[in-house]
This record gives C-alpha cells, structure tokens and sequence, in this order.
C-alpha cells in the first residue's frame, strides 16, 4: 500500500537546473498534495485551446441556472462553483444528473485575462486570453560598433 501524500518523482534535480522557479515547484507540491486529499471528477470539464493565446474551461453544468452558478478571479486563481439550492418534489425512479453543489479552481499563468463566462446546453463556457505586455514581448536588440 502506497502513502498517498508522497509524490513518485522527484523535483530536486529539477531544482538544481532552475533559477527563479520556486513557484512552479511550490504549485506542483500544492496540486499533489491537493489531488490526493480530494476527488477532483465533478463536474467534469474540458480546457480547451483555441490558439497560443486564448483558452476555453467547459464545465458541465447540467441542470444549474445561471444565478446558481458563480465564476470568480483571485490572486491568480480562478474559482468556478455551483450551489443547487433548489428541491426537486419529481418521483424518480433512476437519478442519474447529479446536481450537488461544487467548487473547482484553477490557477491561471501571468497574463490570463478571463474575457467571460456564457451558459448555454448544459455546459459553462469561461474565455480566457493571454494578453502579454508590450515590454515583455521579445525584441530586437541593435548592436553599436
């Protein structure tokens, strides 16, 4: 049996190689250490690219309406959440839609803007772009004699 606290790769030699990454390796300690205490499977969702710069998070959202559903930005951190505050009085013989209330985050990269959130068949469609200032973009440097 398997501790499931304990990572199966080692970052110290990675560490050796890097300068200026604590931050990676801190958020890679987090999300293991995260993973292994929860079950991360609802709802599921799909993170899509469209292109080097623009992003998709499809969260499936069957059954939430638009005012139990919220999307929130933090410090780097992107919080999407449900809360089914409604009763349903239906006799149901099989219930196979889960509607239970929910909180998934994502940590997002320098730069990621979300540009905005549409619920539409079931599934919440959050935009997200990477917009890089001017200054960090690479650039020509003009060699004197």
């Amino acid at each position: 049996m398997t501790n499931q606290n304990t990572r199966t790769f080692d970052l110290v030699p990675l560490q050796r190689y890097a300068v200026g990454f604590d931050q990676l390796f801190n958020e890679l300690d987090r999300y293991y250490m995260n993973s292994a205490q929860q079950n991360n499977s609802y709802p599921p969702y799909n993170i899509i690219r469209a292109n080097d710069d623009t992003f998709f998070i499809e969260i499936a959202a069957a059954g939430f309406k638009e005012d139990e559903l919220e999307v929130t930005v933090d410090q780097g951190q992107l919080v999407i959440s449900g809360s089914a505050t409604r009763t349903d009085e239906r006799n149901f013989i099989y219930k196979g839609i889960g509607m239970r209330n929910f909180s998934r985050a994502f940590r997002l990269a320098d730069h990621i803007e979300i540009k905005g959130a549409k619920l539409a068949d079931g599934l919440l469609t959050v935009e997200l772009t990477r917009i890089i200032p001017e200054e960090l973009k690479p650039r020509r440097i003009q060699i004197k004699s």
